[in-house]
């Protein structure tokens, strides 16, 4: 699936002021990421068992920080 075909939205934590910014699009097999800086630069696929993880442990980390 291209970049073109996905619907991104951008992260709840990026910041209006620029800067760092992460965009997801989801799709039921796979959840794609990308820099909102560099939007046709290439973008990372995980799995959404994968992401489920990763957000998870964001939780913890931010609970714990």
């Amino acid at each position: 699936m291209s970049s073109a075909e996905l619907t991104w939205f951008k992260s709840s934590h990026s910041g209006g002021e620029g800067g760092d910014c992460v965009e997801v699009a989801t799709h039921p097999t796979a959840i794609h990421i990308r820099d909102s800086k560099q939007p046709l630069a290439a973008h990372l696929t995980v799995t959404p068992s994968a992401w489920s993880a990763f957000l998870l442990g964001e939780k913890e980390r931010l609970r714990d920080g």
